[in-house]
């Protein structure tokens, strides 16, 4: 970790003009606090204060003074640069109240503390998310619009066009911001890009993502491309997910791997991945927070909708791909890039070490395509859906005990009665699926 010290003269070497001081709201929306080079040190002691009460579910007026203490881990400078050679700097911080204790109302807060507490415990827990995007053109006026620039699919080269240039361009400057990016390539959908970051210990990647889809969207812009998160912008073609890779390591092992086992699978993973299953639902309502993730989430679009776990294939909920030793993880297949990193992580994590605390079977693996099914055979095999839209995953976070305690108390009602009021106004809307459908008929 650098010092202060390193840091404060890294800022001068390089003409750093300004510092952001990045957090995250519950929502999972990136804010920042912007200081000027006088105020550096300042920051760095974290004594720089903001208003909690501004940023939705922080605080309530009466206790709104927030610090924003830095984690030097995350000290970045970013490429770009002023007319006169300026540059701007980043540190991501954790959010605590005046007297120095957590606020129990930031989900980086909440991630770092459960991951202080597996740690000693022995484990470390290591991520490598997936994350998928679209890159549409703008309106004449900068508006964002769902017209793709090119008719590309998996891997395709062609058309070579300012998505391809663009995702060059995002890729230079996550390097530039020391990620290590395995791999980019076109999605399926027209218009839809992934880029692979090497995986790392879950702070970090929760860090990343947070840090990816403010770098896509900014250079995004450059392009004069508007890049969305949004899981579904287009209907009758693929979402975007952003799958999660997850694997425990102890004493510098991976503790899913089992060289003796007929699988390579140790009984560990097995039960970590019996605790996703059971508390998918709950889950469901952070990795998919939008009512637009359920658009995502239907038969057909390579998304899950069925609850369980497989090896070979892609349509379950879990899966564990082909790759043993250290490279043995569980991927889950239902988060999707709206989702706050922190609190899909957090609630990932309380699942599976619950599997692995109570022994939780997931029962055997599901190797063949569960939507060619019939609705009897998935009956006989016990396997259940994920929540058809968001107020029922709500519902099954409110009613799930350790997904909502793993929240807290403060993040759990302010999520739950955000997302409440997210359906009471969807719902109460006229569409214009509702006018196609309805009005010259009725």
């Amino acid at each position: 970790m650098k010092s202060n010290t390193e840091i404060l003269k890294r800022l001068k070497d390089n003409k750093v003009k300004f510092m952001r001081l990045w957090f995250t709201d519950i929502m999972g929306m990136n804010k920042n606090v912007e200081i000027p080079a006088s105020q550096f040190e300042k920051a760095l002691a974290g004594k720089v204060a903001f208003d909690g009460s501004s940023i939705e579910g922080f605080a309530r007026i009466e206790e709104s003074d927030m610090l924003l203490i830095p984690d030097n881990r995350t000290f970045r400078i970013f490429p770009w640069k002023d007319s006169d050679g300026g540059r701007v700097a980043r540190l991501i911080c954790d959010t605590k109240l005046p007297d120095g204790s957590d606020f129990a109302g930031c989900p980086r807060n909440l991630l770092r503390r459960m991951l202080e507490d597996l740690e000693k415990e022995g484990y470390k827990l290591m991520i490598g998310p997936e994350v998928e995007f679209f890159l549409f053109e703008r309106g004449k006026n900068g508006e964002p619009t769902t017209i793709t620039n090119d008719s590309g699919g998996y891997f395709d080269l062609a058309p070579v066009d300012r998505a391809e240039e663009a995702r060059r361009e995002i890729i230079d400057v996550l390097e530039s911001l020391e990620y290590e990016v395995e791999a980019s390539h076109h999605e399926v959908a027209i218009g839809q890009h992934e880029i692979d970051f090497k995986y790392g210990e879950a702070l970090m990647a929760a860090d990343n993502v947070a840090t990816f889809r403010f770098v896509v969207r900014k250079v995004a812009i450059n392009h004069d491309l508007h890049a969305t998160f949004m899981p579904k912008p287009i209907y009758g073609i693929n979402g975007s997910g952003m799958h999660i890779n997850m694997s425990l390591f102890k004493d510098g092992k991976n503790c899913f791997h089992d060289e003796n086992s007929s699988n390579g699978l140790s009984e560990m993973c097995k039960y970590f991945i019996g605790g996703l299953l059971k508390h998918a639902c709950a889950i469901s309502a952070i990795a998919n927070p939008l009512i637009n993730s359920y658009k995502r989430l239907v038969p057909n679009y390579e998304a899950p909708t069925f609850i369980t776990w497989a090896e070979k294939n892609r349509s379950p909920l879990c899966r564990v791909p082909a790759s043993r030793g250290d490279g043995t993880r569980v991927e889950l297949r239902s988060p999707d890039p709206s989702a706050n990193p922190y609190l899909a992580l957090a609630v990932m994590l309380t699942a599976g070490m619950e599997g692995i605390q109570n022994r939780i079977d997931p029962g055997p693996p599901v190797n063949k395509n569960i939507f060619e099914m019939s609705e009897t055979e998935r009956k006989a095999n016990g396997i259940k859906k994920l929540p058809a839209h968001l107020l029922e995953a709500i519902d099954a976070l409110e009613a799930d005990e350790l997904v909502s305690n793993t929240l807290g108390e403060h993040i759990s009602l302010q999520y739950i009665q955000a997302k409440r009021n997210e359906w009471a106004e969807y719902i109460t809307q006229v569409h214009q699926w509702e006018l196609d459908r309805y009005l010259a008929t009725y």
